[in-house]
């Protein structure tokens, strides 16, 4: 493996088409823990060139992902640099000169063939079963018949001269060795008739001028290293050292896609995960540490982070590790953080009648009892709804728990109700002394009496631990539930002692 450079520049390059997903920001990742292991510069170069397929504030997406996960960068847009202007929009001039350079040289030519013509073409080699590509019809057009095409107003693009003969090899990071042969690679466009540059020769010029020592990226992009490297000679400049990352695949082990959790990684923000998690865990796919350790903070990613430890072979995207691993970082939060980010995700998603801002008196005493049974943030407002709104919902029949008769819950709930009436203290210990007795008294079992006053309390069977939930709640909202439980059941309830 070719030796990694000690002044290391990379650049995390997205194209501004859509909000950035797992699979493009676990590549800035790696350019991110590459240059800090090494202390080197992280640079962010927007590649708008794409016209068409531009998305109105989708750099402000793809920046908003970078700052969640906290991937500071040195050079690009907000912070600025001395390779500026960080968006390929602004920079034509630089491209537009270097494909004119490479015509006057003899590196590259006007290419008139219309759209038609082109279509024409490529319907034609799928039916003799040719492999793909342009034909060269223009690369033999003289210079007087490339005047007289573009005098007569014909639109033109600016193609490469494709060396017909010989190979192009260079050494990845990560694969080795690897060589093309130049005949199977077309003459590819470099500046279409818009004037906007292709990736090819966009990504080449602003690699050269900003300095970038390594360059990071996907494996898709290996086929297009040679023509790359082609651009670099004829352009005389020195290339950078080249590392192609493992793709993804879903769990099926086919293309990574939204069903397997290809979603954009502010959507993994806005479902609660966290960014720490989520770091931790991106990092994991393609890359490893040794062969067991998993949980890894940032410093620790970045103190061993190398290319050496790059796979070669496909990372397996397993959306249940990340939700393991999210909720292993939630639980290892103390109760303040944890309590601090759950209230944003309350304040979204509670109903719209209950009152805004939420106390956070209150919530602080609620997040204790899901602590361990959150995996994402967004799952607490399912868990806690019960405590912030006023009505329960819930069918009459979960308050007749297994085993049990209309009668006997209804026992429940009045003795219960009674026992409350006439508690001093409202704690967990005092709710414990006064109700778990019962059990003996009315001659049933634990699961019974708990069940019924859980369902009349929470409206649901499955909540927090009933007694510290219902210290939360408060004696007069526990009463009036189980009021309101009898009522569901049928039953005028009796007016407890004491109250």
């Amino acid at each position: 493996m070719a030796k990694e450079k000690e002044n290391v520049r990379v650049r995390y390059a997205p194209s501004p088409t859509g909000s950035p997903h797992v699979g493009n920001i676990r590549t800035a990742l790696f350019n991110w823990l590459f240059a800090r292991h090494h202390g080197g510069s992280f640079i962010v170069r927007i590649e708008d060139t794409d016209v068409a397929r531009r998305v109105e504030g989708a750099v402000d997406t793809i920046l908003e992902a970078l700052r969640w996960l906290d991937m500071n960068w040195d050079e690009g847009p907000e912070v600025g640099g001395e390779h500026g202007p960080y968006f390929q929009s602004q920079r034509l001039e630089l491209y537009q000169s270097a494909a004119k350079r490479l015509v006057e040289q003899g590196d590259a030519y006007y290419c008139y063939c219309t759209p038609e013509r082109l279509e024409e073409m490529r319907a034609e080699q799928v039916k003799l079963k040719q492999p793909p590509g342009y034909d060269r019809r223009c690369r033999g057009l003289s210079a007087t018949g490339s005047l007289l095409k573009f005098i007569s107003g014909s639109r033109r693009v600016i193609r490469f001269m494709t060396p017909l003969e010989k190979q192009t090899s260079f050494t990845d990071l990560i694969r080795g060795e690897v060589t093309f042969e130049n005949a199977n690679i077309d003459d590819f466009v470099l500046l279409k008739s818009d004037g906007y540059p292709t990736y090819h020769l966009a990504s080449v010029v602003d690699d050269h001028v900003m300095a970038i020592s390594h360059v990071l990226r996907a494996e898709e992009w290996l086929s297009s290293t040679p023509r790359h490297l082609m651009l670099y000679r004829a352009l005389g400049y020195k290339p950078p050292q080249f590392a192609h990352l493992p793709m993804l695949l879903g769990t099926d082990r086919s293309k990574l896609s939204k069903r397997h959790g290809a979603v954009s990684v502010t959507e993994y923000k806005a479902q609660g995960y966290l960014a720490e998690a989520m770091l931790n865990f991106l990092s994991l796919l393609g890359w490893s540490l040794d062969d067991k350790t998993e949980i890894m903070n940032r410093q620790k990613l970045i103190d061993n982070f190398s290319l050496k430890r790059v796979s070669q072979t496909a990372a397996i995207f397993n959306r249940e590790k990340l939700d393991w691993m999210n909720g292993f970082y939630i639980r290892s939060l103390d109760i303040g953080d944890f309590t601090r980010r759950v209230i944003p995700f309350l304040e979204r998603d509670l109903s719209t009648e209950i009152k805004r801002p939420l106390p956070d008196k209150y919530v602080s005493r609620i997040t204790p009892l899901i602590h361990e049974r959150v995996k994402t943030l967004a799952d607490v407002t399912e868990l806690t709804d019960f405590f912030f709104i006023d009505e329960l919902d819930y069918k009459p029949e979960l308050l007749i728990v297994k085993k049990m008769n209309p009668d006997l819950a209804v026992k429940v709930l009045e003795t219960s109700r009674k026992r409350l009436g006439r508690l001093k203290e409202f704690d967990e210990n005092s709710l414990e002394g006064a109700l778990r007795p019962l059990t003996e008294e009315l001659e049933m079992k634990t699961g019974q009496v708990f069940g019924t006053l859980r369902v009349a309390v929470t409206g649901r069977s499955v909540a927090p631990p009933l007694f510290q939930t219902m210290a939360v709640l408060g004696r007069e909202r526990c009463l009036d539930r189980i009021k309101a439980a009898l009522r569901k059941l049928k039953v005028a309830p009796e007016e407890p002692e004491g109250e």
